[in-house]
């Protein structure tokens, strides 16, 4: 049974590139995930980062919406705490009164930022506290449902928005089994917890009118090309540039060499970071296959969420449609 595939896109702004060719790149990748037969396409909250331009979520979820016509777009996630509850079910409100039952909303409870970006959020340390009570309140809001006394989200869609609960410890399989909500992993940069969250999850799981059994999405990388070694090429020169940002964030910036980047990762200092990427599936189309159906199983996912890294568009786009055809 093949294994049901969805994509999550972080809209990266690559160097000498603009946000505004971003986001047309977002709609040409979600065009080929609903040409190729990905389930839905997926976007993350982030701040306070230059390759980065999903932070406004919600509003370029509606942006490729209006350019597709089927694929599901959500958010994977919004970062509750950033928000109030009855903000974002006026905005996913009013994406799904416009697009109908295509909107999904994942929920997250991290910043998605530093710890400056949080402050200027206008939130604290204690903000993630009361995430399971934001998240029913939320979903009172998007049920037509209240939890606050004559305050409704408006407008409301004709039906539900359905949430996933995202995280990367035992804190959010615990909420999502406990509020009987998919849960969504995010294998694909926090892979530690990963069997013991899912194993979580799938033993206290408590059926609601969302959900009747569990649900379980898996984040991996993948890369995937013509040859072997194209991939392995393509692999490269992404992560490198995902070590040389995070090497570089802050006010002291200089260039660092591929050479200085590959030292870095060699070291015991950038193993951790190295070892975030630990589920990528790189190689052929037929490579790419195995490696997933054997992630799913070891993962025990329901569905997959894949981030395709490559750093051209045209890559990407490639690797988008191999999988798919896989």
């Amino acid at each position: 049974m093949a294994i049901p595939l969805s994509l999550l896109d972080l809209a990266p702004i690559a160097s000498g590139q603009s946000a505004r060719e971003s986001f047309a790149a977002s709609i040409e990748l979600a065009r080929v995930a609903e040409r190729t037969g990905y389930q839905r396409v997926w976007y993350a909250e982030h701040h306070n980062m230059a390759s980065i331009a999903s932070s406004a979520t919600s509003v370029l979820i509606g942006y490729v919406a209006a350019h597709t016509d089927t694929i599901r777009l959500g958010a994977g996630g919004i970062m509750l705490p950033n928000h109030s509850p009855l903000l974002i079910a006026e905005q996913f409100g009013t994406l799904a009164s416009m697009f109908g039952d295509r909107i999904d909303l994942g929920l997250g409870r991290a910043p998605g930022s530093d710890q400056n970006t949080m402050l200027a959020l206008r939130r604290d340390n204690t903000s993630a506290d009361t995430f399971p009570q934001d998240v029913q309140e939320l979903q009172g809001y998007l049920a037509g449902k209240s939890r606050i006394p004559g305050v409704e989200a408006v407008p409301r869609a004709e039906f539900p928005v359905p949430l996933y609960i995202l995280g990367s410890s035992l804190f959010g399989a615990q909420l999502a089994a406990a509020l009987g909500l998919p849960y969504a992993f995010a294998s694909h940069f926090a892979p530690d917890a990963l069997q013991q969250a899912v194993g979580v999850y799938r033993d206290t799981f408590r059926p609601s009118a969302q959900l009747a059994s569990p649900h379980v999405i898996a984040g991996v990388n993948v890369i995937a090309a013509d040859t072997h070694d194209q991939a392995v090429e393509q692999m490269t020169s992404a992560y490198r540039a995902r070590t040389r940002a995070f090497l570089t964030r802050g006010p002291i910036r200089r260039n660092l060499t591929d050479a200085e980047i590959d030292e870095f990762l060699a070291s015991p200092s950038g193993h951790q970071l190295s070892q975030m990427t630990r589920y990528t599936a790189v190689g052929t189309a037929g490579e790419v296959r195995d490696y997933l159906e054997a992630f799913a199983k070891e993962a025990g996912a329901d569905e997959l969420i894949t981030a395709h890294h490559a750093q051209s568009v045209e890559d990407r786009i490639h690797s988008i449609e191999l999988t798919g055809a896989a």
